[in-house]
Formats: C-alpha cells, sequence, structure tokens
C-alpha cells in the first residue's frame, strides 16, 4: 500500500490514473481524491498493482491491437462533467478542493426584488423528478461568457449570472429568470443516474475531458469524428467564416442544419431532416469540406471511392492531397458507421395520422443537426460512403445478425426525440409526460433515466454479441450543456470573432472493455478530439492532423493568425490523451483475464421499470457520494424548479 501512496502523491498535471483505494489523497495541487475501495461485486476483478507487467506506450499499442476490433462511441447530449459526476468517488469534482479554492464554486445571483445574493452548487434527485429538466443557454457566446475568460485564463464563474441575464437582461429579474440561473448549478449524483454511475464504478471514468468547441451540440457532432469543426477551412476560405448576418461558415459554433437535405440542397440527394422542425434558408450550414475520419478509414480504396462523388469539385477541393495519401497507405477499409435515431425507419414509427412514417423527410424523432456526417458533401453526395449513415434500430439489427465488417471499425451511436421501449417519465404531470419522451440525454425533450436506459440496453446488445470480446465500449457527451463545471479548461484557439474556440468545459467520457481497467478513474487530460486519437491509433491510420491538406493548413493558420491549433487536434496538439489509460496491462498482455460479459451487463428487468419508480439507485451500487461523505449540507434554493418554462411555478 505505501508504494500506491508514493504514486499518488505526484503532481495532478502528470497523474494519469488513479485506482480506487481505502484512501483519501491530496496531491500538491491542492486536489483531494475522496477515494473507496471496490465493492464486493468488483473486487475479484480488480487487479492487484504487484501483477501489472510494465508496458511501454507501443507495447501497449501493439497489443490492443490484437484484442480490439470493434469501437463503440455512444454519444450522448449535453452534460457538464460536475452535473453527472461532481460528487463522484475519486475524481476531481465539486468537493476535491476548499469552497474558496473551486473557481466559481460561489456565484453570484439577483433575486427578483433586485437584491444580490450568491448561490453554490446543490444537489438534485428524485423528489425533485431531476431526470427532467429544462434546457440553459450552450451556445458558443453563452458558453464562452459563462467561461469568463480573462486574458487567457477561465474563470468559470458567470454560469448562474449569465443564464440568468439571458430571461431578464435588465432590471429586477423575473422568477423565470432566476430559477434558469438556479439550474445552471443543480448536480445530480447516482440515484438519478445509478446505471451510469454503476458503469463507472465497474469500469475507467475520465475526468478531465473538455468539450473540444465552445458550443452547443453540431461542434461536439463534428468534433467527434473530425478532431474540429472547422477550423481548416476557416484558414482555407476566410471569406466563408460566419459574421454578422450570416450564421453558417467554417468553423462551426451553432446548429444550423446540414447543407444537404435542406432546402437548398442543390442536389436534393434525399437525405433525412426532421419535419417539425422546418429549416429557413438562413439557419442552413454551408458544405463542410475538412478531413473526417469516414475518409481515412476507407484506406486503399478511398480514391475510387470518391469516383462516385457527384460534385467532386467542390466536395473534394479541400482534401485532395489526402485522399491521395490515404490511399497510398494500402491498408484494407475499416467500418464506419453512424447509427441515429430517426434516420430511417424505426420501431417509433406510425402508421396513423398522429406519427410520421420514415426517415425521408417525415420521421419526428430524427434530429438533422445531431447527425456530424451529414454536413460533409463527399459524404452526403457518394453513395459509397453514405452506405455507412443509419438508424439507431439497424444497428440492433447488425448485432443480431453478425453483419458488422470482419475487420472491425469504429460505429457512433445517438438517440432522438423518442425511445424505442415505449418508457415515459417517472414525473406524472402531463406536460413532462409529453415532452421528455426522447433518450440521447439532451435536456428540454430527453429523460435522463430514459436515456440511461437506451445506453444500458445498447451495451447488454453489444455484451450479448460476439463483439464483446473484441470491443472497447467509449460513453461521452456532445457538449456540457451551460451547466457549471468547475474546472478551467485550456484555451487553445480563438475564433474569428476574437472569442475563445477551444476549449470548452469538461464532459464526462467512460470506457468499458473487456481488457480495460476496473474501478478507475483516469486523470489524463483530452477532449472529443481523444476519441478520434483513439481510433488513429487503433487502426494504425495517419492522423487526421497529419494529413498533408490539414498540415498544409494548420501551417497557414500560425503565418495568416499567429495561432498554432487550428487543425484537427488528434495529433501535434499538447495535453491530449489517446484514451490508452484505460486498459490494464496485465489483461492485454495475457496475464488477468478479460472481463466477462456478465461484468458489464445490466439485468433486463430493471430496464424495463424506470429506476425512479423501481428504488434502483447508489444503495443498491454501494456507492456513497462525496458530499454525502464529507456531512456537506445541501441547500436547494426555495424557489427553486428544474422545468421554469415546461412547469412553471404557478401563479408567479
Amino acid at each position: 500500500m505505501d508504494c500506491w501512496i508514493s504514486l499518488l502523491l505526484i503532481t495532478y498535471g502528470a497523474l494519469a490514473a488513479v485506482p480506487f483505494r481505502n484512501l483519501t489523497v491530496a496531491n500538491n495541487d491542492g486536489v483531494t481524491y475522496h477515494a473507496v475501495p471496490a465493492g464486493p461485486e468488483i473486487r475479484p476483478y480488480v487487479v492487484a498493482p504487484a501483477r501489472e507487467p510494465k508496458l511501454d506506450d507501443q507495447a501497449a499499442w501493439k497489443l490492443l491491437r490484437t484484442r480490439v476490433k470493434y469501437v463503440f462511441v455512444i454519444y450522448q447530449e449535453n452534460r457538464s462533467f460536475d452535473s453527472y459526476f461532481g460528487t463522484f468517488p475519486g475524481a476531481d469534482g465539486l468537493f476535491s478542493r476548499p469552497a474558496t479554492q473551486t473557481l466559481g464554486f460561489n456565484q453570484e445571483l439577483i433575486n427578483t426584488d433586485g437584491t444580490l445574493t450568491t448561490i453554490h452548487p446543490f444537489r438534485i434527485g428524485p423528489e425533485q423528478f431531476a431526470a427532467d429538466t429544462d434546457d440553459i443557454d450552450h451556445s458558443h457566446q453563452r458558453i464562452v461568457e459563462k467561461m469568463d475568460v480573462i486574458n487567457g485564463h477561465p474563470g468559470m464563474d458567470r454560469f448562474a449570472f449569465d443564464e440568468e441575464r439571458k430571461y431578464s437582461p435588465t432590471g429586477n429579474p423575473s422568477l423565470k429568470a432566476k430559477q434558469y440561473g438556479e439550474l445552471a448549478m443543480a448536480y445530480m449524483d447516482g440515484d438519478t443516474v445509478p446505471f451510469l454511475w454503476r458503469y463507472a464504478d465497474r469500469f475507467v471514468l475520465f475526468d478531465h475531458i473538455f468539450q473540444q468547441m465552445t458550443g452547443p451540440s453540431t461542434p461536439g457532432n463534428l468534433s467527434i469524428i473530425a478532431a474540429q469543426s472547422g477550423q481548416t477551412q476557416w484558414v482555407l476560405h476566410p471569406d466563408q467564416i460566419p459574421k454578422p448576418g450570416r450564421t453558417k461558415g467554417a468553423p462551426v459554433f451553432n446548429d444550423d442544419d446540414p447543407l444537404w437535405g435542406s432546402i437548398l440542397d442543390p442536389v436534393k440527394n434525399l437525405m433525412p431532416t426532421n419535419p417539425l422542425e422546418p429549416t429557413p434558408a438562413r439557419k442552413v450550414q454551408d458544405n463542410l469540406k475538412f478531413a473526417s475520419l469516414p475518409l481515412s478509414l476507407q484506406g486503399a480504396a478511398l480514391k475510387q471511392a470518391t469516383t462516385r462523388d457527384s460534385d467532386p469539385d467542390d466536395d473534394l477541393e479541400d482534401v485532395t492531397h489526402d485522399i491521395t495519401a490515404i490511399t497510398n497507405t494500402g491498408k484494407p477499409t475499416t467500418g464506419f458507421g453512424w447509427y441515429q435515431e430517426g434516420f430511417n425507419h424505426e420501431p417509433t414509427d406510425k402508421d396513423d395520422d398522429d406519427g410520421p412514417v420514415d426517415a425521408m423527410g417525415r420521421h419526428a424523432s430524427y434530429i438533422t443537426h445531431h447527425n456530424g456526417p451529414q454536413y460533409f458533401g463527399y459524404i452526403a453526395n457518394n453513395p459509397v460512403m453514405r452506405q455507412g449513415l443509419h438508424g439507431l434500430d439497424d444497428f440492433y439489427a447488425d448485432l443480431r445478425h453478425e453483419s458488422l465488417p470482419a475487420a472491425g471499425g469504429v460505429f457512433y451511436l445517438k438517440g432522438g426525440y423518442h425511445n424505442q421501449l415505449g418508457l415515459k417519465p417517472a414525473d406524472p404531470d402531463p406536460r413532462v409526460q409529453k415532452n421528455f419522451l426522447g433518450d440521447d440525454d439532451h435536456p428540454e425533450y430527453s429523460d435522463a433515466q430514459i436515456s440511461e436506459v437506451m445506453v444500458a440496453q445498447t451495451i447488454n446488445r453489444i455484451a450479448q454479441s460476439p463483439y464483446w470480446n473484441q470491443c472497447a465500449i467509449i460513453l461521452t457527451w456532445d457538449d456540457s450543456e451551460g451547466d457549471y463545471d468547475h474546472l478551467p479548461p485550456p484555451i487553445r484557439s480563438t475564433g474569428p470573432d476574437g472569442l475563445p474556440m477551444s476549449d470548452g468545459p469538461r464532459v464526462p467520457l467512460l470506457v468499458m472493455s473487456p481488457y480495460s481497467r476496473v474501478h478507475y478513474v483516469a486523470h489524463a487530460q483530452g477532449s472529443h478530439a481523444s476519441v478520434v486519437k483513439f481510433v488513429d491509433h487503433l487502426f494504425d491510420l495517419i492522423p487526421l492532423a497529419q494529413l498533408p491538406d490539414e498540415f498544409l493548413a494548420r501551417q497557414l493558420g500560425e503565418k495568416k493568425f499567429g495561432q498554432l491549433e487550428l487543425g484537427p487536434a488528434d495529433a501535434i496538439t499538447p495535453n491530449m490523451t489517446d484514451l490508452l489509460d484505460a486498459f490494464d496491462p496485465a489483461r492485454l498482455a495475457g496475464q488477468a483475464p478479460p472481463l466477462p460479459r456478465q461484468y458489464i451487463t445490466i439485468p433486463d428487468d430493471l430496464l424495463h421499470t424506470l429506476p425512479q419508480i423501481s428504488g434502483y439507485g447508489l444503495k443498491d451500487i454501494g456507492i456513497t457520494p462525496i458530499d454525502k461523505l464529507l456531512g456537506i449540507k445541501n441547500e436547494i434554493p426555495d424557489d427553486f424548479n428544474p422545468r421554469p418554462s415546461t412547469t412553471p411555478t404557478p401563479g408567479k
């Protein structure tokens, strides 16, 4: 045990990963990791430190490539790390430092009578029906304002005030405005999302992963496949940047819908859109042309595949040399799939007048601006590349039929406005019952417990398939929702508007695999680009940042704008983990057995009744959150309402 204490007492910047032990450890930066021992169901799978072989990164990656062929990325929506895991044992959370040393812990807010007050983080749970909350502002400008960046240093102290002022810009705030400001400071724990906490307890939770772009969902859904949202396109086409009166353009900062499938689509290729969200021409994005994983995974077949593009002069303009470099690697094609609820026919489709029939312009569960690949003309306009786009139920069918590519690949999974199990929120309020049926975890329309059921259902099906023995599952979120998170992100670049562009606040990220560590918190720093970097390394791809067109644009960005990080962040960019920390050297080397499928499986009977109704929670998974462990008083504001718009406070 003494050797572990010595290992833990190193600087937090160098600390890569900490196994949970029965310790409370403070490092040299004043961070206290309140670690706890593994529970009885987990303890048999913990590998003792003395059994861990010493592997350098090269040896570890070589072994990992022989073990893992399938990467499944379950990509949820809009949660900050602190809002979900801020009291998780062993993590850098809300109570890892004294309040006076925790950025933004106490924030200003204005009472409805105009007097000033302060607010600090508070826990909401089943009593408040915390699974259903309204949506707070997570636009590019608002996230930057909430981070309160001064001289390149985020203060993380205006989440409450700026959210309140959105609804009451001047004068005394309305109660609704104040409640939105309060909502920005609320957090949950394993009594609201017990399945997520169970996975974090049994596998690997990363607590220093930042959203790559300071913006809403679309930039995140681009970054997860491209490690950027268009910085290189900005450098190469500076006349196409977003500007006053023109929201479209690169880099992408907003949720404008993709060109392909919109009313401006010049080729009318029948890409799906949501019929209940008609997109005006002013809210349609430009064609995106920078490199992404769907290109690089094609390998030697890429040049031939691009001959099927219906508009190569425009679509391939910025990746011509990349195509040659990828083709010349001679590597076989690796599978790529983006499976999103509503892209095509789903079990949630209705055949009556009350619901749309399919996704080809009519399916109401589809969220168009969440489909990252749909923004790229070289995918939307090419039948070969389009083959990678599917509906969510197609993934479950591919598991049943064992029809994923034999060579392996990376497969992204996203929910939408509806859930396939037909679940409804636990809150009996009819407004909540109507509005919170989604399963991608986005506040305002998704229920957090329905969403974690979707995650658990998906993981169970993977675990019961032949792919479990050769897979890594990554669960993460596309942005932080504008919710408070205390840890300041690195400011790597600024956009054409002069505001910080990268990084934004933290998001949770979990890694689960037969070869992963157990009961582990990894502190390595990264962003959404870390997922791309992991895929690069696993399949031995040329990193997007080192492809010739992207590398040239990066150099031009330094020359034109004096910025070093205007490009994909999957290489060259410092302090960007490749997620290798998640894997156990003993399991990779065959000195400890892989984790069995039953270890990850959540019993099916728990998935058909929401935890709020069944009572399943922290007591069942055996975790005490840090605020309760430390005896910290939970102070919910007297006038708090988790849904100021959906269920307004009566008479106010």
